[in-house]
């Protein structure tokens, strides 16, 4: 079977992540690579790696009036770019969105594929969670979803590396002077990924999630993120790491361990790494969560959502092993 896709934003780090993915898939024919600034050049000049069969494709200008005839559309354009293009894609073509625009919005399945596959099977419209809720979910999903914490006092500390600000242009707040040995908290009380995390936490535990805090965290790695997240609840260690691995029974992509997870342990692919310590006494429970910030967090997850809405195998193309050391 051959599918044919398209990516847009391919120039970008989840671009160019959800490239290295359908390149090796067995089942997508990248057929369409668009953009804006890389626009006229040819995907082996800004890939040089590539295949022979995709170097001399060209970037064309983002267009969604002017698009090839696609089964499937990778979009991996910045939060609050993709909304009004993606509306006008013909309705033939499955959209799986790795932005932020259509989170939860209507007509979106929200793409948590590990925690709701079934929700995601046979959507044309797919929003693909962002990299912090990637990790911090998948790590709260079980506890939620059997009651062991409570859902209204969530504090969630999260780091990620330098690739999770994005691509970008020309700004220097994330070149190596500036990021090197340095740690940044930013996005205080009001990041972009707050809203999708709270309306998951609801939709797990059918509680409120009104004290939910999360303070994320740019440190000098380039790909990766760990979320430590503060919980209130009575159970036990083993009795998180009995829920998550009932939870995830089957789940090819979640790891439940009993030591706590590493970002490397995640590179390049699209695992999730999950882990518990809880101390009932002091009614607490830490849930640590880490992913690929571009694999778990952005395009290993998307092709996951793209195989499930094609009726693919969910590991098709996404069965490699991390990258070690």
């Amino acid at each position: 079977m051959s599918i044919r896709v398209g990516i847009v934003g391919i120039s970008g780090f989840g671009g160019g992540e959800a490239l290295r993915l359908v390149a090796g898939h067995p089942h997508f024919e990248l057929v369409h690579a668009a953009g804006e600034g890389s626009a006229g050049s040819r995907l082996g000049e800004r890939f040089p790696g590539l295949p022979a069969r995709l170097a001399g494709l060209v970037i064309e200008k983002w267009d969604p009036a002017a698009l090839p005839a696609l089964d499937v559309l990778f979009a991996s354009l910045p939060t609050g770019h993709s909304a009004e293009a993606l509306a006008r894609v013909p309705a033939g073509v499955k959209i799986v969105d790795i932005g932020g625009d259509h989170r939860y919005a209507e007509g979106w399945a929200y793409g948590l594929a590990d925690v709701w596959p079934e929700a995601i099977q046979g959507q044309r419209l797919v929003a693909n969670p962002g990299c912090f809720p990637a990790a911090t979910l998948t790590a709260l999903a079980p506890l939620l979803a059997q009651g062991l914490i409570e859902p209204g006092s969530i504090v969630i500390d999260a780091k990620t590396g330098i690739s999770g600000a994005g691509r970008g242009g020309a700004d220097s707040r994330f070149g190596f002077a500036e990021s090197n040995e340095n740690l940044v908290p930013y996005g205080l009380l009001k990041h972009t990924h707050m809203p999708e995390m709270a309306t998951t936490i609801e939709r797990l535990s059918g509680g409120s999630a009104a004290g939910l805090v999360f303070t994320p965290h740019l440190v000098p790695m380039t790909r990766g993120v760990l979320a430590t997240i503060y919980c209130r609840g009575q159970a036990t260690t083993a009795q998180c790491l009995s829920a998550a691995r009932e939870f995830y029974a089957g789940r090819e992509f979640v790891r439940v361990t009993d030591a706590p997870p590493q970002t490397k342990w995640a590179t390049g692919s699209n695992l999730a790494f999950v882990s518990y310590a809880a101390d009932p006494g002091r009614n607490l429970v830490i849930a640590m969560g880490a992913v690929d910030n571009l694999g778990k967090g952005a395009a290993g997850q998307a092709v996951q959502n793209a195989n499930l809405i094609c009726g693919l195998p969910e590991t098709a193309g996404l069965d490699g092993a991390p990258v070690w050391p």
